[in-house]
Formats: C-alpha cells, structure tokens, sequence
C-alpha cells in the first residue's frame, strides 16, 4: 500500500519476516496443519472462523511450516 499524502511507498503487507526459520516449539508438521484445517472446514467454518481458530492454537503461518 502507498501513502496518498505522503511521498513515502509504505510497507508493503507482503513484507517477509526476519527469521524464516520454523519455531523451535511448533510440534506439528504442515500435513498436521492441513489435516486439522480440513477438519474444521469440513465441519462448515468459515475461513474466518479457520484463522481465528488457527490464532488461539498460535499456529504460524502455513507457508513457514513448509520450508525446510
């Protein structure tokens, strides 16, 4: 996004974080993720519902836990 008053760019939301290492506390895979995410669509959550859900269980983002 840009600033429209300002001659800044701003930061885009895209910006990738500092350390693109998987924490050391996560114990659960990416196909764990899935399969958990499956569930609850299954059940018939919203994806809104899914990303809070995945908030309160301090899930990472999906695209983290599938690097090496």
């Amino acid at each position: 996004m840009v600033r429209m008053h300002a001659p800044g760019k701003g930061l885009s939301l895209s910006a990738l974080p500092y350390r693109r290492s998987i924490p050391t506390w996560l114990k659960l895979t990416s196909d764990d993720m899935k399969e958990q995410i499956y569930k609850l669509a299954k059940k018939g959550l919203t994806p809104l519902q899914i990303g809070c859900a995945k908030s309160k269980w301090f899930l990472p983002i999906g695209r983290k836990t599938n690097s090496p």
